[in-house]
């Protein structure tokens, strides 16, 4: 959420905001609808403090003025009828500031959509095949690793099934990137829910913007993770963290559910685009001052996966128009999948400033003490499994059809090669 100080105080901003992300934000109404509120506030206080000395003045007396008496009813039910006012001003309110991007930092490239965004560098090298390379889809079922109609009977389209060494490796997958997380890049590691409170993923900005792109359980209202950024970001919902707690490094692996209703017919085959995937998620809670330099270790953490799997990846800073709702800054990377001949994005790494915290009411003590301010937030994927299988199976593919298991995985996976036998 945006501070509200910058609507009254330096709408341009906001104003420039909205016209490098090329959206509409009512700028006015919010500002109109401030001020009322601001205005029957001022009010109310004016009443209730009349209230108070009316009724001590009456306490103190031995008779009961009918006048003062009078007034009070009056005041009263002024008063009632102003808390009433001030609420529904705040519930239009609040539903604005919900549904305000972040402002997007004055380095972000400026653009419509993601053919604006900037390709930062490109490590590895692509494989090269003396035979047709296969998409994942043929490979998975030429091996029997991955079940297509199985997903769609047992649920619905966008479902899948892994059979065997496919289930093995989507673990193995996981353990590892976790350990790398804990063992080498200072992460401590979080078992999560996979389901939240309305609270929660209103603070990690996923409500009201994403709401219908989620799974919903109407009877207890609660929400199906879209990631662990949601449940991370709660855990310290409404709290005070001390300084020396700071920075504040987590990963977990999590099951995540999105209902991809943005994506129709988009990727429909094989398991690119689900509405159920295993991710594991990076998050951060840093001071302000160092949270574009702790962006770039973020971007680095995930690289290191990718180079580690020996598979060629390229970083993409994204443009204001591709930016994330609550992403102040975001870098994607993403794996070179061969069968296909396309960029897989197995990672979004954002800067989220103050945006996440100031919905969730996360601060810090400083350093020395002072008054408590707003943390940071970052987040990244660390990584999107479906995606990394896609990028083994059509880079390491061979002619015969079996795919090699990078080497990194192997002692985890405890086979070298998936085959048809």
């Amino acid at each position: 959420m945006i501070d509200i100080n910058v609507i009254r105080e330096h709408s341009e901003i906001l104003e420039d905001s909205a016209t490098r992300r090329g959206i509409n934000i009512p700028i006015l109404e919010a500002s109109n609808l401030d001020r009322q509120r601001r205005s029957v506030i001022v009010e109310l206080d004016d009443l209730r403090a009349r209230r108070n000395d009316v009724s001590r003045e009456i306490g103190h007396s031995k008779e009961k003025p009918v006048d003062l008496i009078d007034e009070m009813r009056e005041v009263g039910g002024r008063i009632k009828k102003l808390e009433e006012e001030e609420r529904n001003i705040s519930i239009k309110l609040d539903s604005i500031l919900l549904n305000i991007p972040n402002i997007p930092s004055d380095t972000v490239p400026v653009g419509d959509d993601e053919d604006s965004n900037v390709v930062i560098r490109v490590v590895g090298d692509k494989p090269e095949f003396n035979f047709e390379a296969k998409p994942h889809w043929e490979i998975g079922e030429d091996l029997g690793i991955i079940d297509i109609q199985s997903g769609v009977k047992l649920a619905q389209s966008r479902f899948y099934v892994l059979r065997g060494k496919g289930a093995a490796l989507q673990r193995s997958l996981i353990q590892w990137m976790l350990n790398l997380h804990t063992s080498e890049n200072g992460y401590d590691e979080l078992y999560l829910p996979y389901m939240v409170n309305r609270e929660t993923v209103t603070g990690s900005s996923h409500l009201p913007h994403f709401e219908e792109n989620m799974y919903h359980d109407l009877e207890d209202d609660l929400f199906m993770v879209p990631t662990a950024e949601a449940p991370v970001t709660g855990m310290f919902r409404q709290e005070i963290i001390d300084y020396s707690q700071l920075p504040m490094r987590f990963v977990s692996h999590t099951p995540c559910w999105r209902r991809e209703k943005f994506s129709a017919g988009r990727d429909t085959r094989g398991i690119k685009r689900v509405h159920q995937f295993d991710k594991v998620e990076m998050y951060k809670f840093v001071e302000p001052g160092v949270s574009y330099d702790e962006l770039e270790l973020l971007v680095g953490d995930a690289e290191r996966v990718c180079e580690k799997l020996g598979i060629q990846h390229r970083v993409l800073e994204l443009c204001t128009g591709d930016l994330g709702f609550a992403a102040a800054k975001s870098y994607d990377v993403e794996m070179w999948g061969a069968g296909t001949e396309e960029w897989l994005e197995v990672s979004s790494c954002s800067n989220c400033t103050d945006f996440q915290s100031r919905r969730a009411s996360i601060r810090y003590r400083p350093d020395g003490g002072g008054r408590p301010r707003l943390l940071h937030t970052l987040n990244g994927s660390g990584l999107a499994i479906p995606r990394v299988m896609i990028a083994i199976m059509e880079n390491f593919q061979q002619e015969d059809g079996s795919v090699v298991i990078p080497e990194v995985l192997q002692p985890y996976t405890g086979f070298a090669v998936i085959d048809k036998s």
